[in-house]
This record gives C-alpha cells, sequence and structure tokens, in this order.
C-alpha cells in the first residue's frame, strides 16, 4: 500500500512539472483509479496539492476525459466510499474523502454547464447526492492543524453553486438549494471561521444575479434566515444567528444590486438588524 501511494505521488508530482501532460505510452485512466483510492488521504500534499490539483487541470482546463469518461467518474465520486463515505461522522479523518470528493463534482458540474453531456439521470443522482451530502455533514471543520483543508461546507458550495446553474436545474431545485444552506448556517455544531460564508453567500448571489429565482422568494428566505434571532437563548441559537449574520453581510457586500435592488437590500438589512444584537433598534 505505501508502495503504490509513494509511486503516486511521484507520478503526480513528475506531471505537475511537465506541466500536465502525459508521457507517450500513458492514458488519464492510468491515474485516476488510484487517484481516487487516496483522494481522502491525510497527507495534505498528496491530497490537495497533487491529486485534487490534478483533477482541476484535467477536467477544468485542458479537457482530458471524455464525456463517457466524466459520466463515470461521476458515478463513482457520488458512491458511499467517497461523497457519501460515512456521512454523518465527525471528528475523525472522513470528511477529508468526503470533502474532497465533492471538489472534482464541481468540476464536472461547470463542464456540464458549458457543453452539457450529463443525462437527466444522472443529473438527478448528482443533485441527490449533493443535497444529501449538505444536509447530512456532521463534520464542519475549516482547517486541521495536521491534515490541512477539509472545509466541507465550503467545498460543497462550490459544487452546489455550480448545480444550480445547470440547465436542468428548475424552481423547485432553487428552493431545495436555499432549505439546505439554511440548514448549513443553522448547523447547532460550527461557527465558520473560515470563510465558509462567503462561499455560501456565491450560491445565492449567483441565483441573483443570473435571475434564477424571483426576488420574492429570496427576500422570504432571508428573512425566514433571521428567525433564529427569536430562538430560545443556547448554543444552537447562537450559532445560527452568528453564522447568519455573517451569511448576510458576506451577500450584502458582494455586488452592486445592493445598490440598484432595493427590495433585496431591504431584507438583506432588515435580516442583518435582527440578528444584530448589537445594533441600535
Amino acid at each position: 500500500m505505501h508502495n503504490t501511494k509513494t509511486k503516486l505521488m511521484q507520478d503526480l508530482i513528475r506531471i505537475q512539472k511537465e506541466h500536465y501532460q502525459l508521457q507517450e505510452g500513458e492514458e488519464v485512466q492510468d491515474f485516476v483509479t488510484q487517484m481516487l483510492q487516496y483522494i481522502g488521504d491525510p497527507q495534505p500534499e498528496l491530497r490537495d496539492d497533487l491529486i485534487y490539483t490534478t483533477f482541476q487541470k484535467w477536467i477544468f482546463e485542458m479537457n482530458k476525459f471524455t464525456d463517457e469518461e466524466l459520466r463515470n467518474l461521476l458515478s463513482i465520486l457520488i458512491d458511499k466510499q467517497h461523497l457519501l463515505y460515512h456521512l454523518g461522522n465527525a471528528g475523525d479523518l472522513t470528511v477529508l474523502t468526503r470533502a474532497f470528493s465533492v471538489l472534482p463534482i464541481a468540476l464536472i458540474l461547470h463542464r456540464h454547464l458549458k457543453q452539457p453531456f450529463l443525462a437527466f439521470s444522472d443529473f438527478q443522482a448528482v443533485k441527490n447526492a449533493l443535497l444529501r451530502f449538505y444536509k447530512e455533514e456532521k463534520d464542519l471543520r475549516g482547517y486541521l492543524p495536521v491534515e490541512g483543508w477539509a472545509h466541507s461546507a465550503a467545498h460543497g458550495a462550490d459544487a452546489l453553486e455550480e448545480l444550480i446553474q445547470c440547465p436542468e436545474s428548475d424552481m423547485s431545485l432553487q428552493l431545495e438549494v436555499l432549505d439546505v444552506i439554511k440548514g448549513m448556517l443553522h448547523n447547532g455544531i460550527y461557527i465558520f471561521c473560515d470563510e465558509e460564508d462567503e462561499r455560501i453567500a456565491s450560491i445565492v448571489d449567483t441565483m441573483i444575479v443570473k435571475n434564477l429565482i424571483p426576488n420574492e422568494k429570496i427576500t422570504d428566505w432571508l428573512i425566514s434566515l433571521a428567525d433564529c434571532a427569536d430562538w430560545t437563548r443556547n448554543r444552537d441559537q447562537m450559532i445560527a444567528q452568528i453564522n447568519s449574520k455573517n451569511f448576510i453581510r458576506s451577500l450584502y457586500f458582494r455586488r452592486e444590486y445592493v445598490s440598484h435592488n432595493n427590495q433585496l437590500a431591504a431584507a438583506l438589512l432588515e435580516a442583518e438588524g435582527k440578528l444584530n444584537n448589537f445594533a441600535t433598534h
């Protein structure tokens, strides 16, 4: 096992140095199986700097995969050995597999968005897996002292931002995504401190800027997000309130739409005012 891992690292370092080009006789699929095997490895150089970066180059920039290869890759990434691997665990290292499986899913969805190739059944499968992941993930740590980034909430947000833009996404999906975002902000476990709020805000920002959902739906959701300010005071309530407040601020300052859309700006300010215990009421 150790020799296989060492060989994979050596190969990926060499591929990186050669600008992600393969040598004569090599095929992308020669490396993918092992990359998937070690996608959640505790060693950050292998997991983050080599495996994810190689997927990013080959899928996003260099188009090294055929449509069929991407469909097969996606079906593996969303399975119980990857995105759903020990989903619900917290405080162990299984989060690394989940959090680093969701990143290439985002890359594949981006490729589908630019040039559709997924069947509707493929899209439904990835949609259901992503929503389940974001709803049930309990290990929300950002950066681990030894293993580096876990960042499941941020990585999942990247994939959801791609998902909502796909041609198959309808109003029902947009509302489902808003619902799981609310659940993530009101998670009862963790106050986000590694800019997860910015990554999550990007999803809603994209909904607004691309007119994927009526403003009325967004404003209603924003006001409902602030309802946690009225909960009984306890730790769960404080986590929900702080995460929601930071998210709303991130969204408010994201773009100029706040100066052109009075309805949205008013909803953001109302929600922030309700969530801010230090504001003058």
